[in-house]
């Protein structure tokens, strides 16, 4: 099992990279993450959602995912609750404080999805989450050592030198851990170390002395990470402008932004600057496109756009020609009105919408979650992606479907004057047919490479780097 010594450490890409090493000596692998915190998540092939990372990490094992990887799932709707997934559907709503009552109850899916995996695999690779020094937390866990204890599951702890105090955060966590989950910690990796390994000997040999754990490895920063998919928003922080000659792609941030991992393949676009508009920052005048990303909770998420002024940015966007594209949640806003007559994001309330599209959603409780495949209209490029939200749209403007479903509907809109769009599908810009044709309508050419064959190839790159730079027949031998 790899823990960390705080919130991203690395865990996810380590794992992922074990994940592609080990498949490559021809072991069957999973991973395994017991709870994770993330509104990006990803679609499995029995309508079920997981986070994003352990779909990666399924990939990189060369397997479909499934919703067992990733038992819970808990997907943040405000600072003080989120919706709880388990085993892939959504059970309840749950306010932080009542959490901890709810984590017995989980433990037995988690348990349940670990067993399942195990009875097929060589090795599951178990991700943890946030800190495993987070003693406060510890009663009930089911993350962390809560998990390993319950399953004897060795544990290797992460620390991430970039950020600095590396081994005070390591020596720190066996000193505040109880005796007994430290005795499961059997060793220790550290992260993103840049520059000459020698200099840092002292501290890799300081820190096994203090602990009592094995030094596994130190693992260089691997710059192949901007290549795969960004598990939450503070990956995408080297966002930014590329200069003269690019086309630019306007983000705005919102609060609960979700399944922003859209963004991944235009960000690795030559031609393109994807630009993230961060609180307190106009979308930029020389935007080609703003995009409009998904959202956890639309209502909440519109009225911090109106706060930052931003309609009133899109609104002098479009009147200078400039595109807009909305995704899922971002398609709602683009339109008269949304109502939330269920309360499903909150109170029950009807708001305005940005008026840009002429249709108006309503949000219901069913949640549909599916891939799907089709063609985009009226030019015919294929596409493939996936469906995961609540609502339904309707209206004048969706006579002008943007999409052709496979399965004969029709999706998302498109205005009078065909500057402004919406759709509730993810993964468009993926398809590299798909790229290429926005990339068109902004006057530019895709210049990438494949996008999907460059994550495989930033995997294999992933692998190597930790094949060469952890211990890994070691680490292998811990497995029981």
């Amino acid at each position: 099992m790899i823990q960390g010594t705080g919130s991203d450490v690395g865990k996810s890409l380590i794992v992922a990279g074990l994940a592609r090493a080990f498949t490559e000596r021809g072991l069957r692998v999973r991973p395994f993450k017991p709870q994770n915190m993330s509104n990006n998540a990803a679609v499995t092939a029995d309508g079920g959602e997981i986070g994003r990372a352990q779909a990666l990490q399924a990939r990189a094992a060369r397997v479909a995912p499934s919703v067992h990887m990733n038992p819970v799932l808990l997907k943040p709707q405000s600072e003080v609750g989120s919706q709880v997934v388990v085993q892939g559907r959504m059970v309840a709503t749950v306010k932080a404080r009542d959490y901890q009552a709810w984590k017995p109850r989980l433990l037995s899916a988690v348990l349940d999805s670990f067993s399942r995996l195990a009875e097929d695999a060589d090795l599951v690779l178990v991700e943890g989450a946030g800190s495993a020094s987070e003693v406060n937390l510890r009663a009930g866990d089911i993350a962390n050592m809560g998990f390993a204890r319950a399953t004897d599951t060795p544990v290797v702890l992460v620390g991430d030198i970039d950020r600095g105090g590396v081994i005070a955060s390591l020596v720190g966590t066996k000193a505040v851990i109880d005796p007994e989950d430290a005795a499961l910690i059997a060793g220790f990796l550290v992260n993103r170390f840049r520059g000459d390994p020698s200099l840092f000997a002292d501290g890799m040999r300081l820190i096994a002395e203090r602990t009592g754990w094995a030094a596994l490895g130190l693992v260089p920063h691997f710059p192949g990470a901007a290549r795969l998919p960004a598990e939450d928003v503070l990956g995408l922080a080297g966002s930014e402008a590329r200069g003269p000659g690019s086309v630019t792609v306007a983000v705005p941030v919102l609060p609960r932004i979700a399944n922003f991992d859209d963004l991944d393949p235009l960000r690795a676009e030559p031609g393109v600057s994807v630009v993230l508009v961060r609180p307190g920052t106009p979308i930029p005048a020389e935007a080609a496109l703003v995009l409009l990303p998904g959202s956890k909770t639309t209502i909440d998420d519109l009225e911090a756009f109106r706060q930052e002024g931003w309609d009133v940015d899109l609104r002098a966007h479009v009147r200078r020609g400039g595109r807009v594209l909305g995704l899922c949640g971002g398609y709602q806003m683009l339109g008269k009105s949304l109502a939330d007559p269920h309360g499903i994001e909150g109170a029950p309330r009807t708001v305005p919408g940005l008026g840009l599209l002429d249709v108006d959603t309503v949000m219901t409780p069913e949640k549909r979650l599916a891939a799907v495949t089709g063609a985009s209209l009226p030019d015919g490029v294929p596409f493939s992606g996936y469906e995961m939200h609540i609502g339904a749209t309707a209206g004048p403007d969706t006579a002008r479907p943007l999409l052709r479903l496979a399965d004969g509907r029709r999706d998302g809109a498109v205005s009078a004057d065909g500057r402004v769009a919406g759709t509730y599908v993810h993964g468009l810009f993926a398809d590299d047919a798909q790229r290429a044709a926005w990339l068109a309508r902004l006057g530019t050419l895709s210049e990438g490479a494949g996008y999907e064959a460059g994550v495989e190839a930033a995997l294999d790159g992933l692998a190597r780097h930790i094949a060469a730079h952890v211990d890994c027949d070691r680490l292998l031998a811990l497995a029981r």
